[in-house]
């Protein structure tokens, strides 16, 4: 089923919304709350709360490309979920790194103007993505979308940990140069 079909059955109201969804992007929905949350329980409960989520926003919300709507739900989820798991304790997972590395490029949406600017940011971050070449994009997208580790990344692409952790240092400095140029505040 394509994606507007879909979305035109969250619309509807059609609990047949559900179902379609999980068919086509369960899988990836699926991958990135594993990824995050490496708990098969915790992950099942984020993805069935992605299509609550969807069912919520749906309508006033109409989205263009429904896997990364979908997967930006479940991305949230997750991350909340981690967060409070973790609040009386240190996590040792992945996300923290991760979190970590793109705290010097990406700035915090914390304030009202932060707020406002962060449609600009995908925006530009996406721009961004789509001038890379396409190994280092992917390598980028690899760990910081679906947050998957320098190993994962490595044995997925066939290359060593060292070059996976060049790419991505060299990545984030083009991005925060790049948004840097395009006036956004870091």
């Amino acid at each position: 089923m394509e994606d507007g079909e879909i979305v035109a059955l969250y619309w509807e109201r059609d609990d047949k919304a559900i179902f379609e969804s999980d068919a086509k992007y369960g899988h990836n929905c699926r991958m990135i709350a594993h990824n995050i949350l490496h708990n098969q329980e915790d992950t099942e409960e984020c993805v069935n709360d992605t299509w609550l989520g969807a069912w919520h926003a749906m309508p006033p919300h109409r989205p263009e490309k429904l896997k990364f709507f979908l997967g930006r739900i479940t991305r949230n989820l997750s991350f909340n979920k981690v967060k409070s798991k973790t609040a009386a304790k240190r996590d040792n997972g992945e996300l923290p790194a991760v979190l970590d590395e793109l705290y010097d490029c990406i700035p915090s949406p914390n304030t009202v103007e932060g707020e406002i600017e962060v449609r600009e940011l995908e925006r530009q971050i996406n721009r961004f993505l789509n001038s890379l070449p396409e190994r280092s994009c992917n390598v980028f997208v690899r760990r910081y979308w679906y947050v998957e580790t320098i190993a994962e990344i490595s044995e997925r692409y066939d290359m060593t940990s060292s070059n996976i952790k060049v790419i991505l240092f060299r990545t984030r400095s083009k991005l925060k140069d790049y948004l840097e140029k395009e006036g956004i505040n870091l």
